[in-house]
């Protein structure tokens, strides 16, 4: 077992940056536009980052003109108004403007960095360019049912390149993970685990698997996102080498 802290890694801004782009490209809303910059997202059901604006890049003059905007836009569908921001959001001062029109944030997700380095693999991981039966049955189980339908609609739609992680043990996939790359990022999504199987090292199986291939991809940077309160999973990610670099918060208005 690697020992939490074991990489001594110098996030920079632009690290930050690329690494928000690449969960942006690595989890595609079904419907986009550009807002001043923004990327505004929709794709109904309960995904929030496929719900809501990648607050990336600004390119307007005028921030309150552009929340408008964006107010409207998700207006004319009748869904709520939502915007994500990390440390880098652009312009300066976004969460601020958002607090002074009734905008409040909900439990923030940390988004953790890993420099590439191959951990042995068990025996037992399977790797795919698409997904499975087996591999979408163990992750539906892990997620709420508000996400279930969405979420299998993204699944179809993710980037290459892209692989598929299923750990196997006792005949049955009991653990998944998908990896997609760009802007030189290995971006992790979609780990879960069969209900019965959990806390028994399904989820450290199924990252080594995922860890060991994304080491033979074009990518300096490994990362993930993880609700902040998920002690746990932020505990296993450590002990896998992955340090906290950015805070990602999700705004609504009551």
């Amino acid at each position: 077992m690697l020992a939490p802290g074991i990489f001594r890694m110098n996030i920079t801004r632009n690290d930050r940056i690329r690494m928000e782009r690449a969960h942006v490209h690595a989890w595609p809303a079904l419907r986009t536009e550009r807002i001043d910059g923004w990327l505004w997202r929709s794709s109904g059901g309960g995904t929030q980052r496929g719900n809501s604006v990648s607050t990336v890049d600004f390119t307007g003059s005028d921030v309150d003109a552009a929340i408008g905007a964006v107010e409207a836009r998700y207006g004319a569908l009748g869904a709520e108004v939502r915007f994500q921001t990390f440390g880098e959001s652009t312009p300066a001062g976004l969460p601020d403007a958002l607090q002074a029109r009734g905008y409040a944030a909900a439990t923030p997700t940390v988004t953790m960095f890993r420099p590439p380095g191959t951990i042995a693999a068990p025996n037992g991981i399977e790797i795919r360019d698409a997904i499975w039966d087996e591999w979408l049955a163990v992750y539906l189980e892990a997620i709420t049912e508000n996400r279930r339908a969405i979420n299998q609609v993204i699944l179809g739609h993710i980037p290459a390149p892209r692989a598929f992680f299923g750990y196997r043990r006792d005949g049955r996939i009991v653990a998944t993970a998908l990896c997609v790359v760009s802007n030189g990022c290995a971006v992790i999504e979609c780990v879960a685990t069969r209900l019965d199987a959990r806390r028994q090292g399904a989820a450290r199986a199924v990252l080594a698997g995922l860890l060991d291939w994304a080491s033979r991809q074009d990518a300096d940077l490994i990362g993930l996102q993880a609700v902040a309160e998920n002690t746990p999973a932020i505990r296993l990610y450590e002990s896998l080498g992955f340090v906290a670099g950015s805070t990602n918060w999700y705004w609504t208005r009551p």
